[in-house]
């Protein structure tokens, strides 16, 4: 086990560098970078696209080319600038080393965790990332938790009555629920209980009120599951779809194998056939996937269900910084979410192995 793991780990650098060498690639290719950015909001062509510079001064007002010189030919709108104001602009952002060059000292930075700091904001990019996360673990962690506690005895519950009507009409809900879109019942959720048009029951901004700290501990609990009450269930419509389905069908595969008979002959109960024997085999797929789930969860923020009831999280970030091409926070976030994702994938088959030690990855290809 000890040269697969030293292969998964050597096999992650090229594929951590082929990750952001392709987006760095298609990113040279991007209109509107972040020089065009401070341009368009100079000349009042763009919506505010800046509310800080870091490390900058002020840009109002800035001098004007003369002679008629026209420094049109890079950058859309410079038209009038001063030839030397753009040169800054591109020394502060970095635009003035060719791109392998920008590249390769961005990727040794980022092996260093030096992820920089934001354009358009006086911040860190780790700084960012923590200061938006509690909206993407509350989300996620909770998600996580509804979806596995109803999935899991759902999904056993439906093997066990394959067929039945309990299964049939379940079967009907998951589907349904998982076809319909998550913002949309949202905005239905708004509509009916946040003060649309019939009741005020719950919260429509923030992930607590803006009186949290002056309330008891039993009382910050309760404002802060009022808050998450409406983005849950959005959420949580479709999160449990995909276990409850794998786990039926697990369980159903398991459920028809020999050793189940066996079992049975041997005169044990249906439920010490069940928990005993076939659990923990049918379990193995789902354990096994739960660091992925636990990761995705954790980090992938809902763009559309943050936007709708104004939760400021990783999803809503990684929106305003690809739209303001904030490339330190796009690069940063798609470098760490991409390293966790490689060691979770390795994790997770290392839990396959502990759950089943049949399992043995040496004797196989990588």
């Amino acid at each position: 086990m000890g040269a697969y793991i030293l292969r998964r780990l050597l096999l992650m650098i090229p594929t951590i560098i082929g990750i952001m060498g392709i987006s760095f690639l298609v990113i040279q290719f991007a209109p509107g970078g972040p020089v065009e950015q401070v341009i368009a909001e100079l000349t009042g062509q763009g919506n505010s696209a800046t509310e800080r510079i870091s490390g900058g001064g002020d840009f109002q007002n800035q001098p004007t080319a003369t002679g008629g010189e026209d420094f049109s030919s890079k950058y859309r709108g410079a038209q009038g600038l001063d030839p030397e104001f753009i040169a800054k602009l591109e020394k502060q952002f970095g635009f003035d080393k060719p791109p392998l060059e920008r590249f390769a000292q961005m990727m040794w930075n980022f092996i260093r965790f030096d992820f920089g700091e934001s354009y358009f904001r006086d911040v860190t990019v780790i700084d960012l990332i923590i200061e938006k996360m509690p909206v993407s673990i509350s989300l996620g962690i909770w998600i996580l938790l509804i979806s596995y506690i109803i999935s899991i005895p759902l999904g056993i519950r439906k093997a066990v009555s394959d067929g039945s009507r309990f299964d049939i009409w379940t079967s009907g809900v998951i589907i349904i629920a998982y076809a319909v879109p998550g913002f949309l019942f949202g905005i239905m959720l708004i509509v009916v209980f946040a003060g649309g048009s019939f009741f005020d029951w719950f919260p429509l901004r923030g992930l607590v009120s803006e009186n949290f700290a002056e309330l008891s501990w039993w009382e910050k609990i309760i404002d802060y599951f009022w808050h998450l009450t409406l983005p849950l269930i959005s959420l949580s419509l479709a999160a449990f779809a995909t276990t409850t389905l794998l786990t039926k069908n697990s369980f159903i595969d398991e459920i028809r194998k020999q050793y189940v008979m066996t079992a049975r002959a041997k005169g044990l109960t249906e439920r010490q056939v069940l928990y005993r024997h076939v659990f923990r085999n049918a379990m193995l797929i789902i354990i096994a996937g739960f660091p992925a789930a636990f990761i995705t969860a954790f980090f992938s923020g809902s763009l559309l269900i943050e936007t709708i009831f104004s939760l400021d999280g990783l999803g809503r970030l990684g929106f305003e910084s690809v739209v303001k091409r904030d490339y330190p926070v796009v690069f940063g976030t798609l470098f760490i979410f991409s390293l966790m994702g490689l060691v979770v994938g390795l994790i997770s088959d290392l839990i396959y192995t502990w759950v089943d030690p049949r399992i043995d990855f040496e004797r196989r290809d990588v």
